[in-house]
């Protein structure tokens, strides 16, 4: 039998042992969620908006040596902005590099009947241009200042969506 002193001195140490390990292990996860910049983040420092990506984002993958990367959504997402229907599969692909988004798979417009793959992404200063291969249309930048939700896309809280018009209705899907 030992005495009480010595199973509270055991007690008191497995308790401090554990509120160390607590500690230690809730820092080191803080410090390396801190250092890991979001998709979105990446997205901004190639001088694009974060709402090229609707919410959702659940983990994705980038090689900074080559600008390959892999977006993975929670669930498929589609929503229409103005004439517009958008749908993006639960993974995105494609090639970052200073305002050129390139090899894209995984996005979609539908353009009367027809759902066509968004290939390309190019910003040219206040403007992006999206292209579809055999169409492009350019979009002012700031109307993708905010990330889109699925199903009801940049004014969830409205049932008239908010407007997005091509700067130039011409080369227009």
């Amino acid at each position: 039998m030992g005495s009480p002193f010595h199973s509270r001195s055991i007690s008191s140490m497995a308790f401090l042992w554990a509120t160390f390990l607590f500690l230690t292990l809730s820092t080191s996860s803080v410090v390396n969620a801190d250092d890991t910049p979001t998709v979105y983040e990446v997205l901004q420092e190639y001088d694009f908006p974060i709402g090229l990506l609707p919410k959702g984002v659940t983990s994705y993958e980038f090689d900074n040596s080559t600008g390959k990367f892999t977006v993975h959504l929670n669930s498929t997402c589609s929503f229409k902005v103005d004439s517009y229907e958008l749908k993006y599969k639960t993974t995105i692909k494609g090639v970052l590099a200073k305002d050129k988004l390139s090899k894209l798979s995984g996005i979609q417009v539908k353009v009367l009947i027809l759902w066509l793959s968004i290939t390309e992404v190019i910003r040219d200063d206040d403007e992006l241009e999206f292209s579809v291969g055999i169409a492009s249309a350019n979009f002012a930048v700031s109307n993708f200042d905010e990330c889109p939700s699925c199903g009801c896309g940049f004014d969830c809280k409205d049932v008239n969506l908010r407007k997005i018009r091509p700067n130039n209705p011409f080369s227009s899907f």
